[in-house]
């Protein structure tokens, strides 16, 4: 199986990532706009269209308040496997956020692994941009 582990540090706080996180159904506007084009919620569920036109149904597994940690599965497609999760640190006076997959098949895992850094790139640039 492989697995994918990224990481941004970004200035803003661990409680203002974390909102912008857990509200699932806009990544499009308030964590990754430009990567991700849009966002429709279902019953326990996501289907979020990214940039290159691509499609993906994610299945909300876990939104923790606590831990500030969002899991996630993205289910059909090429996929076999697919288990995702962010979670939101206190790093100095900003906050650090990792991203973590696991999927099946192993071959995906350099596009996967592109678009997660793409993702992570629009992140940090709009949370580093959030703030007054």
């Amino acid at each position: 199986m492989a697995t994918i582990r990224r990481e941004i540090v970004t200035i803003a706080a661990p409680t203002r990532v974390w909102d912008a996180i857990r509200d699932v159904g806009a990544l499009h506007t308030r964590l990754v706009p430009g990567f991700v084009t849009d966002t429709k919620l279902e019953p326990g569920a996501r289907i979020v269209t990214f940039a290159n036109g691509m499609t993906a149904k994610e299945l909300i597994v876990d939104c923790d308040d606590a831990t500030m940690r969002l899991v996630w599965s993205a289910v059909g497609g090429r996929l076999s496997h697919h288990n995702a999760s962010v979670q939101v640190f206190a790093e100095g006076q900003g906050s650090r956020v990792v991203w973590i997959a696991d999927l099946l098949p192993n071959e995906l895992e350099p596009a996967i692994a592109g678009m997660i850094d793409q993702g992570m790139a629009a992140m940090k640039a709009t949370l580093d941009q959030d703030v007054s």
